[in-house]
């Protein structure tokens, strides 16, 4: 296993004997070596070739036989100094990946955390002039929206205050995007019994509620290039599947979300993951967490001989560094 994953070519019986310090001869590794490939855990590319390690044997040889080898002081160091004091989360975040594609030279990605729900508090809208309203939006968690919107037709302000009224005490406390869509099914549905109170309200929600036309990336993937230094993924036909894989982001978001149902470091190889375009690589990543809850997942994605016993704990400390700058505090000593 070790000697594939160092070289990335079919390892032979003669060798075995040879190099390994085995005090067997190549007959005898060859009749365990076919034992292994009944089991699944071992295959060969071609008849004459030596035996390469299925992602079945990958998994017996993590779960059961690897051993963590401890991060040298140089790179631990190099995490702390990156990742301390930056500005803003998704700076902190893009920062992350990068760090996790140039220490381990495969690809880093990393997950923006996941936004509660925004609950609506308290709206006003303030006309301004030429059919333009400022919109001051007010959530449950004090964050102050303000928006400018043009509309079809002038309001008066007895018309914005009645508007006003009507959303904050009927909605206050509902989730906004929630408002949005309940008001517009509402007029659609019974507008011919709804009161012009509730209809202008509907049509300067909608308005002020928009949805943004483009989405937030849910993932930052770097260094993906890096994966084309590895001879099993260089082909062109086969990295430009990868690498439309790893694009797209929805996709890659809900495979990560599924890193985050079960704690510390989460590994998937080859076809586990679910991704015909991954069935060479591995994925190993881990949670962060703020204020106590599990916002994101990071890691790195590579070939399925990677050096798990250098990547794992790399993966580990750098979610747990990731987590500390996110709730602004000390980053916790190694």
């Amino acid at each position: 296993m070790e000697r594939y994953i160092n070289e990335g070519q079919p390892v032979g019986s003669r060798s075995l004997s040879r190099d390994a310090g085995l005090n067997l001869s190549p007959a005898t590794i060859r009749n365990v070596m076919a034992d292994l490939e009944d089991l699944g855990l071992i295959t060969s590319p071609h008849t004459s070739a030596g035996r390469m390690p299925t992602a079945s044997g990958y998994r017996l040889f993590i779960d059961t036989l690897l051993t963590v080898k401890p991060l040298q002081q140089d790179v631990i160091q190099q995490l702390r100094d990156d990742l301390d004091c930056l500005g803003s989360p998704g700076e902190l975040l893009e920062t992350a990946s990068r760090l996790l594609s140039e220490v381990t030279h495969m690809a880093g990605i990393v997950t923006l955390p996941k936004r509660e729900t925004n609950v609506f508090s308290h709206i006003e809208f303030l006309p301004l002039s030429d059919r333009r309203l400022l919109v001051i939006l007010i959530s449950s968690q004090q964050e102050i929206h303000n928006k400018i919107i043009h509309t079809p037709r002038d309001f008066t302000h007895s018309e914005l205050q009645a508007a006003a009224n009507f959303l904050n005490q009927r909605y206050a406390g509902n989730d906004i995007a929630r408002v949005r869509e309940a008001l517009l099914r509402e007029v659609k549905e019974t507008r011919e019994r709804l009161s012009q109170e509730v209809i202008d309200a509907a049509a300067l929600t909608e308005l002020a509620l928009e949805a943004p036309k483009k989405r937030r990336k849910p993932v930052f993937v770097t260094g993906e290039t890096n994966l084309m230094d590895f001879s099993e993924l260089a082909n062109m036909e086969q990295f430009r599947s990868l690498f439309e894989t790893l694009h797209q982001k929805e996709e890659m978001a809900h495979l990560l979300d599924r890193c985050i149902e079960s704690p510390g470091v989460k590994i998937y190889i080859g076809e586990e993951s679910g991704h015909r375009a991954l069935g060479q690589c591995s994925l190993v990543t881990s949670a962060y967490s703020i204020n106590d809850r599990v916002a994101g997942v990071l890691g790195v994605i590579g070939p399925t001989r990677m050096e798990y016993e250098r990547v794992i704990p790399l993966v580990d400390l750098t979610a747990k560094l990731v987590g500390a700058a996110l709730n602004h505090k000390s980053l916790p000593p190694i």
